[in-house]
């Protein structure tokens, strides 16, 4: 069962999905301009309120931390500066800067010119996922092919693996909520 309502602290609609199969645990993520919220079937409608606002509120304290201490595109330059020293052997790129039309990828670089763009949903994301992100990206500078090389290079990256998880459980939730009955 789904509805749909507005909250006017949020930005966009929150839609509410209830599964028979959730038992306790409630899930909010935000998917093209709304807020998704996973309950449990047996809530009361008082229950669902509560636990909706308590999950925006929650949503929107993360989204506002990840934009406090990841800064804007000077703060990300530094950031990639410092990954690549630390794993790169210090490999440059002329410019690194947030991107809101990436929708599809977490970010991208062109080796031509030395570009690297992130998308702004990572702002919402755990440090250690922005800082793989990058070194993905850094990585592209010296081996642009996602060959045996390239994941080489990636690999150095101590939370490599982890932050991918994180990103293909974030990409899983947004396509198919991890939730059949949902």
């Amino acid at each position: 069962m789904q509805s749909t309502s507005s909250s006017r602290s949020t930005p966009g609609p929150v839609e509410v999905r209830r599964s028979a199969r959730r038992l306790r645990t409630v899930t909010a993520y935000r998917q093209d301009g709304r807020t998704v919220v996973l309950i449990p079937a047996s809530f009361s409608r008082s229950e669902e309120r509560t636990w909706v606002d308590r999950m925006v509120a929650k949503l929107e304290t993360r989204e506002r931390r990840g934009r406090r201490t990841l800064g804007g595109d000077e703060e990300l330059m530094v950031r990639a500066r410092g990954l690549s020293e630390a794993y790169l052997g210090g490999v440059l790129p002329a410019s690194v800067r947030w991107v809101d039309n990436q929708n599809r990828r977490w970010g991208s670089c062109t080796p031509a010119d030395r570009t690297i763009r992130l998308s702004s949903r990572l702002r919402a994301m755990p440090g250690y996922v922005v800082d793989y992100v990058l070194v993905h990206e850094l990585a592209h500078l010296l081996q642009p092919a996602h060959d045996a090389a390239f994941w080489a290079l990636v690999e150095r990256y101590p939370r490599a693996e982890r932050a991918l998880g994180y990103l293909e459980a974030v990409e899983a939730g947004a396509t198919d909520p991890a939730d059949p009955a949902g």
